[in-house]
């Protein structure tokens, strides 16, 4: 006997998916064609991948990426597909499934080797990662109550189908209005145990927001609360939310150049400075990196090798955001397929509070109104910002004790935006006030 919709989102709930999202699929949408996940990168937002890979052949680039997609039954047992895989295509650009009937042992295959209009599939993804498919024809009942729903949201060539009576962004808000209601809360962490812990670095404040929320540090690269990625950004003061320090949004290590292949510490001596303050014994990398403009005090340009500003497309993924020297010899780079990872699950819906903070008596913090809500965010919109000067590399790496036997590395990679200029990396984003 078929299951109905309601049953089908309790059977992906007892598998772990909290979240739901369905494709229509075209004739073309099929195990021979692959299906069609839409332009640009932006899928990636929605299916998570064990990382993206650069496999290009015959002079084509092709970036591939591997996901832990598994078939469910109306049971509700799994078949996994170890075959599973997105095949992202830079030169259009847009992504594709493939894969997906390769080595499982009980895959919808009269589905989807199929050219029959009307066809679905719904994807439940995990918290960690887990991606479950369920696929029906156009008479299948779930099918039937999928389409006739409306007020769906969109993303990209998906629709968020509620997997639960919630709403997502007003319990976020709800609980974002409860935090900035408290005023001035001490600064702490959550413990992976659910413990909390006091947190007394200068960069708290995202712990303290996070420990308010139930959050706490995981291995997983998914969004922090309900799908929503939260970012604590800090300002002098509420009046002013443009008056704080430039917003990090990621923090990847270099993968390749003199930085990965001789070290961090060899990177430092050979294009890092002495400390302008004169604190002895010490050798630093930073300043602000943007696309073209070459920095006095190290002597590197940074170039987005292989990404066309003119066409907005990455012509050669094999390559990346490159930080070169005056000889040319490569100082760093970030492969674009890493960072196409790095990036695309944690912003597709993300919202920035403000904070400001004290440290008398104690380290306090207080979060401000209005938070900033964004969604629909795609690679490329981060790529068209570094190019334009809008995002920027602004790395602090210092080595103490450099000539002792012992030196001492901080690394800190960073690649920031100042807060009003936030909205060029979405689709959508709004202020929201807390009352």
């Amino acid at each position: 006997m078929s299951l109905n919709l309601e049953q089908l989102c309790q059977v992906m709930c007892k598998s772990g998916a909290d979240r739901l999202y369905m494709k229509r699929l075209a004739p073309n949408d099929n195990s021979k064609n692959q299906v069609y996940l839409g332009p640009g990168f932006e899928a990636l937002n929605v299916i998570p991948n064990k990382g993206v890979r650069d496999v290009t052949t015959k002079g084509s680039p092709i970036l591939r990426a591997s996901i832990d997609l598994s078939w469910i039954d109306e049971e509700g047992k799994e078949y996994p597909a170890p075959g599973a895989q997105l095949i992202l295509y830079p030169q259009y650009p847009e992504v594709r499934m493939s894969g997906f009937l390769r080595g499982c042992s009980k895959p919808p295959s009269s589905i989807m080797t199929s050219r029959n209009i009307g066809r679905v599939i719904l994807f439940g993804i995990s918290s960690v990662g887990k991606v479950l498919a369920w696929a029906g024809e156009a008479g299948h009942p779930v099918t039937k109550e999928l389409l006739g729903l409306s007020g769906l949201r969109q993303v990209g060539v998906f629709e968020e189908v509620p997997l639960r009576a919630i709403d997502s962004q007003s319990i976020l808000i709800e609980e974002l209005t409860r935090i900035h209601n408290k005023g001035w809360i001490r600064s702490k962490r959550l413990r992976p145990d659910g413990t909390l812990a006091a947190c007394k670095a200068p960069n708290c404040g995202g712990y303290t927001l996070e420990a308010e929320l139930g959050i706490s540090p995981n291995g997983y690269s998914e969004p922090d609360f309900l799908g929503w990625e939260v970012k604590q950004h800090g300002v002098s003061n509420f009046a002013s939310p443009y008056s704080g320090s430039p917003i990090t949004l990621m923090t990847p290590e270099p993968t390749g150049g003199v930085y990965q292949e001789e070290g961090a510490e060899a990177f430092v001596r050979r294009f890092g400075y002495s400390d302008m303050r004169g604190r002895p014994d010490r050798m630093n990398f930073g300043g602000t990196f943007r696309a073209g403009k070459r920095a006095p005090l190290t002597g590197l340009t940074l170039v987005l090798d292989g990404y066309n500003s003119d066409t907005q497309k990455i012509d050669d993924p094999s390559r990346g955001i490159t930080l070169i020297a005056d000889n040319d010899e490569v100082a760093a780079v970030w492969h674009y397929s890493g960072l196409i990872s790095h990036w695309q699950r944690k912003h597709e819906r993300a919202v920035y509070v403000p904070s400001e903070t004290r440290t008398t008596p104690e380290r306090e913090y207080r979060y401000g109104s209005p938070v900033l809500l964004c969604v629909g965010t795609d690679f490329l919109r981060f790529l068209k910002a570094m190019a334009s000067g809008i995002v920027f590399y602004d790395p602090g790496i210092k080595l103490e004790n450099a000539t002792s036997q012992r030196p001492k590395l901080k690394r800190r990679n960073q690649f920031r935006i100042k807060r009003k200029q936030l909205p060029v990396l979405y689709a959508l984003s709004t202020d929201m006030a807390l009352t």
